[in-house]
């Protein structure tokens, strides 16, 4: 009985056995990682983006337009499929004083310019606008669109 060659005693079919059976695992692992591979790229490859919008308020209109969103805005915002994703106010940071920030989601550029189209010209909503030229609470709005990295965990 010798060691060179894998030649022990029953050890000749057997090793066949093993390096087929090691083949076949590589394979077969190798399948598997090139598909989580592409399920990732899928995800990474999506339309989907996110609206960060941020406004500015008159000094001391924070609250009024608070309670603008909480009674009014955010039900014409799920009306016309515009999904927040949740809103913000500064809790400690003075430079953020006088701002209300929120951020939605949408399937694709597309989709959010056919909904914010779609709830301008509701009836509802112009009244809304209206009532912000006569009281007067936001200063300035910005708005970006933002697509969600291959790594970032909400996609």
């Amino acid at each position: 009985m010798t060691l060179n060659n894998w030649q022990f005693k029953g050890w000749q079919s057997t090793r066949w056995t093993v390096l087929g059976i090691a083949l076949l695992s590589f394979v077969a692992g190798s399948l598997v990682t090139s598909r989580l591979a592409h399920v990732k790229q899928v995800r990474a490859d999506s339309d989907r983006v996110f609206e960060l919008r941020i406004y500015h308020t008159v000094p001391g209109k924070e609250p009024a337009l608070e309670a603008r969103f909480r009674d009014t805005t955010s039900k014409l915002l799920a009306k016309h499929d515009l999904k927040v994703v949740g809103y913000w106010v500064a809790a400690d940071a003075p430079g953020w004083d006088n701002t209300f920030v929120f951020m939605l989601a949408h399937a694709s550029l597309e989709e959010a310019k056919k909904n914010w189209d779609a709830m301008r010209a509701d009836p509802e909503f112009q009244a809304v606008v209206k009532s912000e030229q006569t009281e007067k609470t936001v200063e300035k709005v910005d708005s970006t669109y933002m697509r969600p990295t291959d790594f970032s965990p909400m996609k």
